[in-house]
């Protein structure tokens, strides 16, 4: 993987970022909380469920609870994929100095941009950049000791295909 480390927010926004963490992914693997995006982000986002692959780095295709187009997932523990979510509060403040924040790296895996979140949990969120949707795969505190770079490399393909570049609304 080729990611540079940014800096990408300051100590407040991080706060905040920790405190909504729990409603803005799956924390137990069987469960995932359902992005609310507009109709045209839904629209992408159910184009991307329709051609996501049945598996990723080796692990089935295991959807989270509640089911939805929105959400995907793969194994056990899941790996957890999310569509149509807010922009991440590390990509918006724009007056934070470049490259302080171990927990935040930005970086580009065949093509498609992303920022990388280490979380306090030992997980792994990474969301993508430059689209017309927010797309973040969660990858579990247990799969993250792994390399993580094949569940990003089995996705780019169907992010490419079903959600253009461009600006996320």
């Amino acid at each position: 993987m080729n990611f540079s480390r940014h800096r990408l927010l300051g100590l407040p926004a991080l706060v905040l970022l920790i405190a909504s963490a729990g409603c803005s992914s799956a924390d137990d693997g069987g469960s995932a909380a359902v992005p609310s995006p507009d109709a045209e982000v839904t629209k992408l986002c159910r184009n991307l469920d329709e051609a996501l692959p049945r598996k990723v780095d080796g692990q089935s295709r295991r959807d989270p609870e509640p089911a939805s187009a929105l959400t995907a997932g793969w194994g056990d523990p899941a790996i957890i994929l999310r569509c149509g979510v807010p922009q991440p509060p590390k990509m918006i403040d724009p007056d934070v100095p470049v490259g302080r924040d171990p927990d935040a790296v930005a970086g580009t895996v065949d093509g498609i941009d992303w920022l990388m979140e280490k979380r306090e949990d030992g997980s792994y969120r990474f969301t993508t950049a430059n689209r017309s949707a927010y797309v973040e795969v969660t990858v579990s505190k247990e799969r993250a000791g792994e390399d993580t770079s094949p569940v990003l490399v089995a996705l780019t393909p169907a992010i490419k295909k079903a959600i253009p570049e461009g600006v996320a609304s």
